[in-house]
């Protein structure tokens, strides 16, 4: 390939040379030895393209640039050697053109294989050895010093560590991970130095993946693209048509070398290719991995969109969702006490409660005389008393359980949420839950798929039918199917894909089969197994399910501005043959007119590489929209400890009623309605300036005065309150008025969420 684009390069540089000969000759009054020049510019290049064309035909393809050829020959047959050295140009420097043209485009995709790392730093005690990245193992430790990237995949086993992942996710701010937590190849040490220990083979790792994938995405063509040049063949048959009648019509043999010269197969042999490399590099640069323009294309037309549920449409895994307390007891004792205990276990859900208890801000105590009952809990001692952890039966036993804990119970069972009790010194004190629930972005992704037109949205998972009808009704997908082993998924698909495009979406080892048979196959790559991504089209490097629909987006116009390219060109062309077929374009003209066309339908086609009018917008600081978000964050243990005393306020009567009531109206007075009036007068007229309109932030605004109105509400309940005035029917207006509060806001705060993805352009 590099040769073949020296060779390019000397042939301009030969036919530009002839020409400026030419000219100088012709201006001192040498004529003949103008030809001469002209002449001798052109033919090198017929030479070259002769090669070229039997190159092609030995491989068995048919040279579209045949046109070029026979226009050249005939100009410089007919004496008409100032129109051959114009073509001779034309045609030169529109490969030269082509070339520029998809450099640019591939310029993301090479720029990913160019800062693949190619010397590891191994540590063996004190000692460093520079070995090149093919020679680590599994298990060595490896420094990473500053401003370098990731050789390989491995754990953080040093200090926390700020990685710039901007190259793999499309993200442009550093991310901090601590010891323990897993680092990807080809993201960037943006912090101080920090050690690794390897889990992969640099061929294993994630950065080699995707250089093969990008290798794959450079060298595919696509159905679309493989059309265009059986159509350009008939390009030749057509123009040789045309000219041959304007000669038999006109008598004059100049006439029909115009129509030769002003012929170009340039919209469809160059417009597509050029389009369709841009499209994969622009969703490159939003952290979609796509191999190759056949994928993309086939994305382009799709119809039906398959969903696979655990860690696909749900964040995959526990989480804690609710936390359930006896009375007289807080959320924050239950989860401390069940963190203390089950940070001694490795099992999936102890991970998940220590998560949660870190996040809370609580810290885990150290518990001794650790016993664990395998699937069913732990019991264990914590400064004196003795805790127990685990299943309901593990730690209520078979007598009649409490009201609270038949609530529980009851709660768990309509959420599809497993429970993990607490109790202390054999009294249960609270109830975690813990389910796999959707990610903040799935319904962003659903409706916005819904947008584009995608006719049909299905589920197919190996969960039970509840849970997954359960999210499938929250969704409002088209249909559910459960109970599905890998192989009955592999049935879903093809079943889907006879009727129409199909694509599959998911993130594990299961899903590969699945993404093998559909149409176009999209693995979520982020954090999802190595197999579903090697058997993919289509990798998402980002951890946000909405780059679905992204890439749908781009896909589609993509393939608009290929066609368009197509279109427009081949209806110019068609016009200058036929105004050189009348004889109002003389040759020279005609050559000047074709290239004039090619650079356009270039141009044309590179538009893929941007965002398009609708993305062309002002979009919001990233950094802004995070400060947003991590208020909305603050928010969530308030909203917690609302949801606490609305359910406290069951068992609650006089003082106990009275200070949940006071309590609940102080964060709402304090906390929340400031949040929301904030909100309100600094944070919407900022946000303001990056929507098209504000139609959304009126609609949020008429919710910050029903939050306004519920506070109010709330204040008159509690101002004055006397424990003789407490009764059940006041306990359930406070409960009432407490639980609108929490839910109106939950959803406002949602909503913002969306508004702030579309001003920073996500």
């Amino acid at each position: 390939m590099w040769s073949e684009r020296v060779f390019r390069r000397a042939l301009i540089i030969v036919a530009l040379a002839g020409l400026i000969l030419g000219v100088a000759a012709w201006g001192a009054g040498r004529a003949d030895l103008a030809a001469w020049c002209w002449a001798g510019g052109t033919i090198p290049v017929i030479a070259g393209l002769v090669a070229s064309i039997a190159r092609d035909l030995w491989a068995g393809r048919m040279g579209v640039d045949s046109i070029a050829l026979v226009s050249m020959s005939g100009a410089v047959a007919l004496g008409e050697n100032l129109a051959g050295i114009v073509v001779a140009i034309m045609y030169a420097g529109g490969n030269l053109l082509e070339d520029i043209a998809v450099a640019h485009a591939e310029r993301d995709l090479r720029s990913l294989i160019d800062r693949a790392p190619r010397v590891a730093h191994r540590l063996d005690g004190s000692t460093i050895s520079d070995i090149p990245i093919e020679q680590l193992a599994v298990g060595e430790v490896i420094l990473v010093r500053s401003g370098e990237v990731i050789p390989v995949d491995g754990i953080i086993t040093s200090a926390a560590a700020t990685i710039d992942e901007s190259a793999l996710t499309g993200e442009p701010i550093p991310v901090s991970r601590q010891a323990g937590e897993p680092a990807r190849s080809g993201s960037l040490n943006a912090g101080t130095p920090f050690e690794i220990r390897s889990t992969a083979t640099a061929g294993d790792s994630t950065y080699a993946g995707i250089v093969r994938m990008v290798s794959a995405a450079q060298t595919a063509r696509s159905p679309f693209i493989r059309l265009a040049d059986r159509y350009a063949l008939l390009l030749l048959p057509v123009t040789l048509a045309i000219a041959g009648a304007a000669w038999l019509v006109s008598g004059d043999s100049v006439r029909a070398l115009a129509v030769l010269v002003a012929a170009t197969p340039c919209p469809l042999i160059l417009a597509a290719p050029v389009a369709f490399i841009s499209g994969v590099a622009r969703a490159a640069k939003r952290g979609i991995l796509v191999k190759g323009s056949g994928p993309l294309e086939a994305l382009a037309q799709t119809h039906t969109v398959m969903f696979d549920k655990t860690g696909t449409l749900t964040v995959g895994g526990a989480r804690l969702v609710a936390i359930e307390v006896a009375p007289n007891h807080r959320a924050d004792e239950v989860l401390q006490l069940a963190a203390s205990l089950e940070q001694s276990s490795h099992h999936v859900v102890a991970i998940a409660i220590v998560e949660a208890a870190i996040a809370r801000g609580l810290t885990p105590a150290m518990a001794s005389e650790v016993r664990e009952t395998a699937g069913a809990g732990l019991q264990g001692v914590i400064e004196g008393r003795t805790i127990r952890v685990g299943s309901h039966q593990l730690v209520n036993g078979a007598g009649k359980p409490e009201a609270w804990i038949v609530r529980a119970l009851r709660r768990a069972a309509w959420r599809s949420a497993l429970s993990v009790f607490v109790a202390v010194d054999g009294r249960t004190i609270g109830a975690l839950l813990l389910a796999d629930e959707l990610r903040r972005e799935t319904p962003r992704a659903i409706q916005g798929l819904r947008k584009l037109g995608v006719a049909r949205i299905v589920m197919v998972t190996g969960d039970r039918a509840e849970a997954a009808e359960t999210i499938g009704a929250a969704l409002d997908l088209d249909a559910v199917l459960s109970d599905r082993a890998p192989e009955d998924k592999v049935e879903a698909v093809a079943a889907e894909q006879r009727r129409n495009v199909t694509v599959m979406v998911g993130d594990g080892i299961n899903d590969a089969p699945a993404l093998a048979a559909a149409n176009v196959g999209v693995a979520l790559g982020a954090r999802g197994a190595s197999a579903s991504s090697e058997a993919a089209d289509v990798v998402i490097l980002v951890d946000r399910l909405d780059a679905v629909p992204d890439a749908i987006s781009i896909a589609r116009r993509t393939r608009a501005i290929a066609l368009q390219s197509i279109v427009a060109g081949l209806a110019l062309s068609g016009l200058a043959m036929a105004v050189a077929a009348i004889g109002w374009l003389p040759p020279v003209a005609g050559a000047l007119t074709q290239e004039a066309i090619d650079v356009a339908v270039i141009l044309n086609a590179l538009r893929a590489l941007s965002a398009g009018r609708a993305r062309g917008r002002r979009t919001m600081p990233v950094n802004v929209a995070g400060l947003l978000h991590a208020d909305h964050a603050q928010m969530e243990p308030l909203l917690n400890r609302l949801r606490e005393i609305a359910d406290g306020l069951d068992r609650a009567s006089g003082a106990g009623a009275i200070a949940l009531i006071s309590e609940a109206e102080r964060i709402v007075a304090n906390d929340i309605a400031p949040h929301e009036r904030n909100d309100e007068s600094l944070v919407y007229p900022r946000v303001a300036k990056y929507l098209a309109d504000r139609h959304g932030l009126g609609a949020m605004s008429r919710a910050h005065r029903e939050i306004s109105h519920q506070s109010r509400l709330l204040r008159r309940l509690a101002d004055g309150l006397r424990a003789d005035d407490v009764d059940s029917y006041l306990v359930r207006d406070a409960q009432r008025v407490i639980e609108s509060v929490e839910a109106l806001v939950r959803i406002h705060n949602a909503q913002e969420e969306d508004i702030y993805e579309y001003a920073i352009g996500a």
